[in-house]
């Protein structure tokens, strides 16, 4: 028996575990990367707009920081410095998850120790959940470049921005298959190929800051920091500038390599082991896990703790960022436009903040759905059965949950505004008084995720086969709402589907108490339906 037999069944199999998710996958990028290109080529729609922003992307420390370097004044380039964080890491976050969901998740289930036992070969469950990864990736790309070309971009450069974003997908894949046999657990091998996208992100973000300009003066040579990130390779792909496709090889290379890691240490541990030994916990354990908060807290701790890291550097730098808004589109009054629209004010520097706490908002949702979609994980994995086998009830046990992820939202949203006040004002010279005011403005936007925490809640007690799906697709509908709703001119009537819509734009608007109390409202009937029907239904389902 070879050992890739039954490589193909059980891509088969992963294809369709991964229905929905996949097909959000392939279907979402190219849809947001389209949406995006529209509302940039909106944004800057001439020749002197765009040498603005070219200049401007080569000056500035914050907009080299984030965006990366751009290839040059074209309208393509202009769409890629403006998209390519955002598609990337979507592409990396997706692609480890999806190889740890179908390696390491197998294992710590029981469910590769089940396929081994039949005509399965040592490495097949590990290929093909590579096979499935890279497809979903190749599939993704060619998606997004035929988006690219809608949008109206030149072909090559399409090819070569979309081919860049999906390279960056197959090399932390790559590095995934390798987390994956490092861990004892999902959590933790998700929480190693996370940290890698973060250390990518740090090494690209510093060469670029350190690069210098071209001999020409209007290209950003990159130090050599970005030539170590997967991030950076897909930079120095120069899409719509002078493209280097040979850089299209580095990622390839470092999926070969991990692949080959992955085999290697694939031998040399026993199913469901990890090459990294598990911490031996107390012998006793303390008394608060003998409660459902107790052990709410020890579960979510770890990805909470990383959550508020990324807030508080996000929102430091974002802070920073907001005294220069002026000087970066003095010259373009459509994208002052468009912050005043996302904003909800007319004051650019005050649009810009509201703007940007509403993103904060938003991105904190894909906490919130995390931390109430373990419920569902704990009920597929027999774990609540135990749970409510004590003398724990259904009610106390689902309410803990929602609690544990309302706080946590509350904390998040709270650094948040925090961090980012406090960015602003040590650039403005008033720490404090920002500090305080955005900290408050932040707080304004927990009522629209009380409304998630309903949704995600509802779904899990009404539909909860259907409820890990339909909770994504809440969130990524809010998302593009919220953020492109505007920009591509969507009636109201759209628009007021997503609750962040009708929180109040602090500090660019004045207060509304009403619109909270509603969300409020809404978010408790919410809760209700789904307390309700999860003490209703069977368990598991």
């Amino acid at each position: 028996m070879s050992a890739f037999t039954g490589t193909g069944r059980l891509a088969r199999l992963a294809l369709r575990r991964d229905r929905i998710r996949l097909a959000v996958w392939v279907l979402g990028t190219p849809l947001i990367g389209y949406g995006l290109a529209e509302s940039v080529a909106g944004l800057y729609p001439d020749e002197q707009t765009r040498l603005g922003y070219a200049e401007t992307a080569l000056s500035s420390v914050v907009a080299r920081a984030f965006n990366g370097p751009i290839a040059s004044a074209d309208l393509g380039a202009v769409v890629v410095a403006e998209t390519y964080l955002t598609l990337t890491l979507l592409a990396a976050l997706l692609s480890t998850f999806a190889v740890v969901r179908h390696t390491r998740q197998n294992e710590e289930t029981g469910r590769a120790e089940l396929l081994g036992a039949t005509v399965v070969g040592r490495y097949a469950l590990l290929t093909a959940a590579l096979v499935v990864v890279v497809g979903a990736n190749l599939a993704s790309a060619a998606l997004l470049a035929l988006a690219f070309v809608g949008a109206g971009l030149p072909v090559v450069g399409a090819v070569a921005a979309a081919a860049a974003i999906g390279g960056v997908g197959v090399a932390f894949t790559g590095l995934a298959a390798v987390t994956a046999q490092l861990s004892v657990s999902s959590r933790g091998a998700n929480a190693l190929a996370a940290a890698t996208v973060g250390v990518a992100f740090l090494l690209r973000a510093a060469g670029d800051v350190l690069g210098e300009r071209g001999s020409d003066g209007t290209r950003l040579d990159s130090a050599w920091p970005t030539w170590l990130s997967p991030l950076g390779w897909g930079t120095q792909v120069r899409a719509f500038g002078a493209e280097r496709w040979w850089v299209l090889a580095l990622p390839v290379a470092l999926l070969v390599a991990g692949v080959a890691l992955a085999y290697l240490l694939t031998e040399r541990r026993d199913v469901g082991a990890g090459l990294l030994a598990a911490r031996r916990g107390p012998a006793r354990a303390g008394s608060g896990l003998l409660g459902p908060v107790g052990l709410t807290w020890r579960l979510q701790r770890g990805a909470l703790a990383g959550w508020a890291v990324a807030v508080v550097v996000l929102g430091l730098s974002m802070g920073v960022a907001g005294h220069e808004v002026d000087a970066m589109i003095a010259e373009n009054p459509a994208a002052a436009d468009v912050i005043a629209q996302l904003g909800g004010g007319a004051e650019l520097v005050d649009a810009y903040l509201a703007a940007i706490l509403g993103l904060y908002a938003l991105t904190i949702g894909a906490y919130v759905v995390q931390a109430l979609l373990r419920t569902r994980n704990d009920e597929s994995d027999g774990i609540l059965e135990a749970l409510l086998a004590t003398a724990v009830s259904r009610t106390r046990w689902l309410g803990t949950q929602v609690c544990g992820a309302v706080l946590g939202a509350a904390l998040l949203v709270l650094l948040a505004g925090l961090t980012t006040g406090l960015g602003y004002g040590l650039a403005a010279g008033d720490a404090v008084g920002w500090t305080v005011e955005l900290g408050g403005a932040a707080l304004l936007r927990l009522p629209a995720l009380l409304v998630l925490v309903g949704v995600v809640t509802a779904l899990f007690g009404a539909v909860p086969r259907w409820s890990v799906a339909l909770s994504w697709a809440v969130l990524i509908a809010f998302l593009l709402l919220g953020q492109l709703g505007a920009v591509l001119e969507l009636p109201q009537a759209a628009l007021n589907l997503s609750p962040f819509t009708h929180v109040p734009s602090v500090p660019a608007a004045d207060l509304r108490v009403l619109p909270l109390v509603v969300l409020t409202a809404v978010a408790a009937v919410l809760l209700a339906v789904g307390v309700g029907a999860f003490r209703r239904r069977d368990t598991p389902v």
